[in-house]
């Protein structure tokens, strides 16, 4: 089904554009993607499932991997938690051929950027910083304090949209997904 080889994609944006969101979609519409399921040391929200949302890990657990050379790329994360992506499943994945789609932020896209250049980069824009703010506002998993932190980080993330290779405005879901797809090299349904 892929028009090109089998390539890594990593996406990436500030906090709250949807990047969750359009991961799902694709889960749900795409399965021939595999999406890389993150370790993170933050607790689950809710609704969130172990081993499909993230991998939810110990800070001790996470210094291990870190140490061991587990982890493609991490980092610390609205200076709070740390996230990062396995790198066994996703070098797997690869030599088999399959479209792999890192779900990362902005740190550890620049980290995949060094280990991996030939990787597409792909930057979730939101249509304006007024609906970024509703969108974090609006999904209320995060209190006064943390969701300013994650606006501050959102001002510094929106400076990065030159570095990458695509910006796709997450205006719409499901068309951010397919111009997403089709970045892949994948056929949109």
């Amino acid at each position: 089904m892929t028009t090109t080889p089998a390539r890594l994609t990593v996406l990436a944006g500030p906090t709250a554009v949807g990047k969750g969101t359009v991961s799902a979609d694709i889960r749900e519409r795409y399965p021939e993607v595999w999406l890389s399921v993150s370790a993170t040391t933050r607790p689950p929200r809710p609704g969130e499932v172990e081993g499909v949302h993230y991998h939810f890990v110990t800070p001790a657990e996470f210094d291990r991997m870190v140490r061991d050379g587990e982890l493609l790329e991490w980092a610390y994360v609205h200076s709070r938690n740390r996230y990062g992506t396995p790198r066994a499943p996703v070098q797997e994945r690869l030599a088999e051929g399959e479209p792999v789609l890192l779900e990362i932020d902005l740190q550890g896209a620049r980290q995949v950027r060094e280990t991996m250049p030939e990787a597409r980069f792909v930057f979730l824009a939101p249509p304006s910083w007024e609906e970024l703010e509703r969108r974090l506002v609006g999904r209320g998993t995060e209190g006064p304090e943390e969701r300013e932190r994650r606006l501050e980080t959102a001002r510094v993330e929106l400076t990065a949209e030159p570095e990458f290779d695509v910006v796709i405005v997450n205006d719409d879901v499901h068309r951010a997904t397919d111009e997403l797809v089709r970045e892949m090299g994948l056929v949109t349904r």
